[in-house]
């Protein structure tokens, strides 16, 4: 070997410093991992109730289509005072499908709609709410049938990680 074990002393640590630097480099643009999914569950009407926007720090739930979404970010909309509060803390399908902030027509019922009006909302249930915000949860009227027993034909919006065994 010319020069003698001496040499071999430094390239090797430059060679260290080197990969130190490269792993370093690699570490600093890998991308943050995904949050983990937050976890869904089943609404009851007056559990639903307490999201309505009424107090100050408290999400705002409303739900289309028996999908609870979480439309905080949409606050100026949906807020205490804002144009759309009447929507939040309950299943407004059918004021959704018909434009309507009719006290009577906030309801998950959508009998006697008409083809135009239940267009409308899945239109705005995909290209608005499901698009927009978040799904935190599903109703009980979406669930489970009138009898109380698990609807075996509730399929979930979006969401593999739910599990309807896990809420009974």
């Amino acid at each position: 070997m010319a020069g003698g074990p001496g040499r071999l002393l430094p390239l090797a640590l430059g060679c260290l410093a080197a990969w130190a630097a490269l792993a370093e480099q690699q570490l600093r643009f890998k991308p943050a991992p995904a949050p983990a999914p937050s976890p869904v569950r089943l609404f009851t009407e007056s559990e639903l109730a307490r999201y309505s926007g009424q107090e100050e720090g408290q999400p705002i739930y409303m739900a289309v289509k028996g999908v609870v979404f979480d439309v905080t970010s949409g606050k100026e909309y949906y807020g205490k005072g804002a144009p759309y509060n009447a929507l939040v803390g309950k299943d407004s399908t059918r004021g959704v499908a018909k434009m309507s902030l009719d006290p009577e027509d906030l309801t998950h019922d959508t009998t006697g709609l008409t083809e135009e009006e239940l267009k409308s909302l899945d239109d705005i249930f995909n290209d608005v709410y499901k698009a927009k915000y978040p799904i935190v949860g599903y109703t009980s009227q979406r669930i489970l049938n009138e009898d109380g027993s698990p609807n075996q034909n509730f399929k979930p919006e979006d969401q593999p990680h739910f599990s309807i065994r896990d809420e009974f």
